[in-house]
């Protein structure tokens, strides 16, 4: 890799009109992720591409008039002192928040380099376009972060919730559901049968922590979100992970309890403000009627306690 001071006037605008090249690429795939999702934000996201290509041929003008029509190919991995910048422009979905920061991050590594190639030169032309052009990398950096405090359309809002609900809620409630319920036997069977707070909070903790490993992985195998739109799978094995062992542990942890007694009713109790927890979440987002939604979910977690008490018990 090159330094960037060793670098002559010459190479210095080659790497601009490769920097100016990549960006407005970068934006362009931008545009082309965000257009269904957020078509306000994507034709912003046009304009600076066609502003950045505008900055291109100025600086191919300028280039041809002082040095000829060949351009040396370097790149701005071939100079040391750019950050390595991960390929946000290739997921899909695209995320908009992110988007919008990368493009933050873009326009004020841009503008860094022209500052610092404006000090470097002793053309008095190439030193006043590279200012100007570091000039209007700032305002492009301003208008990224304007961007992000934009108010979406009513159309942009109803798909950001949608992704939110199949991203973050689907996967969450699923985990919650399954650890909120699966562990009820276990840990019932095992108070009943043994007696002892601290024997069955070791159960309890096992098949919420074993749950929540499963139930992780499961998820995250399912679907790439490529197709469904559901996002990044780890991400969402991960949300649905936490979740699951989140609902065991919540009647496990009243087995801290020394007495079996107590420590039982207490579970009972957190198990039934978990079940009203998920009837909600269920009515609240997934447009389950309350009463439906409460009926099948206690109804569920009944079954599977009473199986707990009678293995335990017998």
């Amino acid at each position: 890799m090159r330094t960037f001071e060793s670098l002559t006037e010459q190479e210095v605008l080659a790497l601009a009109i490769s920097l100016e090249e990549d960006d407005a690429r970068i934006y362009e795939d931008f545009a082309h992720g965000l257009k269904e999702s957020y078509p306000e934000q994507a034709a912003k996201f046009l304009e600076l591409q066609k502003e950045e290509d505008g900055h291109r041929h100025r600086l191919l003008d300028h280039y041809k008039t002082r040095f000829g029509g060949h351009v040396p190919l370097i790149r701005r991995e071939n100079v040391r002192g750019f950050v390595a910048r991960r390929p946000v422009w290739l997921v899909r979905p695209l995320g908009l928040k992110a988007v919008q920061k990368h493009s933050e991050l873009m326009e004020m590594e841009t503008k860094r380099f022209y500052e610092a190639a404006a000090r470097r030169t002793t053309d008095a032309g190439i030193r006043q376009l590279l200012g100007d052009l570091a000039e209007e990398e700032l305002h492009h950096a301003q208008r990224a972060q304007l961007m992000g405090s934009t108010p979406l359309t009513d159309d942009e809002s109803t798909h950001q919730k949608k992704l939110f609900l199949l991203q973050v809620i689907q996967p969450g409630l699923a985990g919650l559901m399954d650890g909120s319920v699966s562990t009820l036997a276990p840990l019932f069977a095992a108070a009943f049968a043994t007696h002892s707070s601290l024997d069955t909070f070791r159960v309890g903790m096992a098949a919420s922590v074993g749950a929540g490993i499963s139930m992780g992985f499961a998820e995250a195998l399912s679907d790439d979100g490529s197709l469904t739109g559901r996002g990044h799978p780890w991400a969402r094995g991960l949300v649905c992970g936490m979740m699951t062992a989140l609902g065991g542990l919540g009647h496990t942890l009243p087995y801290l309890i020394p007495h079996i007694h107590t420590a039982t009713w207490v579970a009972v109790v957190v198990v039934l403000f978990e079940l009203g927890i998920i009837s909600w979440v269920r009515h609240r987002f997934m447009d389950t009627p309350l009463a439906s939604a409460v009926l099948q979910i206690a109804l569920g977690g009944a079954l599977v306690f009473l199986a707990g008490v009678l293995i335990g018990s017998s």
